[in-house]
């Protein structure tokens, strides 16, 4: 999902140097949220690692 993420990102990037703001706008927002689900479902890896440890 990382990977997702960063590829919107360099894809938002490459839009905005050339000038297409709608697509870089949308690709940016995309990139965002894939990464804010990544943190959340990182966060709950993490967690219900170290429960499964105690």
């Amino acid at each position: 999902m990382l990977r997702w993420a960063l590829a919107f990102f360099i894809i938002a990037i490459i839009a905005a140097i050339f000038g297409f703001a709608g697509i870089a706008v949308a690709a940016a927002s995309i990139a965002k949220i894939l990464f804010f689900i990544f943190l959340i479902l990182f966060v709950i890896a993490l967690v219900g690692g170290l429960v499964r440890r105690a």
